[in-house]
């Protein structure tokens, strides 16, 4: 019986809080400032306003030269636009892990009550068998 009680607290529990997403998380000053930046910056639109930042200062490094080109493609290009797209794949994936996260916990969900269910058809068939053994024992009772 404790474990059916325990599995009912743990069900209102669970009712409660729910699943811990992403978007669940306790941020200060510090962690809502960069939020919001992440939130800029992690846009596909602003990959392609740096890229178009980037590309004003590619024909000074082709006529730079090949060094200076490399250095453009390295340090300006790809890590400027890559930045954007990156943190733009972070919020993919965070999201996919969020739905994964809500998905796991609503089987979690069904798979505590279908444990529920179960445990009480195990206690009324416990009971039932305990009835038919009491009264098999009455009827050899008299008999003998």
């Amino acid at each position: 019986m404790e474990a059916r009680n325990f599995l009912h607290l743990r069900l209102k529990e669970r009712e409660k809080t729910g699943p811990h997403l992403t978007e669940d998380e306790r941020l200060g000053p510090n962690g809502r400032i960069a939020l919001v930046i992440t939130d800029a910056v992690g846009t596909m639109w602003c990959a392609y306003v740096f890229a178009a930042i980037a590309l004003v200062s590619l024909p000074a490094a082709i006529t730079g030269g090949t060094a200076t080109l490399i250095a453009w493609i390295a340090q300006t290009f790809l890590q400027l636009v890559l930045l954007s797209v990156i943190m733009v794949g972070q919020k993919v994936s965070a999201a996919a892990s969020d739905k994964q996260a809500l998905q796991t916990y609503r089987d979690a969900e069904a798979l505590l009550r279908v444990q529920d269910e179960l445990h009480q058809l195990i206690e009324i068939n416990n009971n039932l068998t305990l009835e038919i053994h009491r009264v098999l024992l009455a009827r050899e009772a008299p008999a003998s």
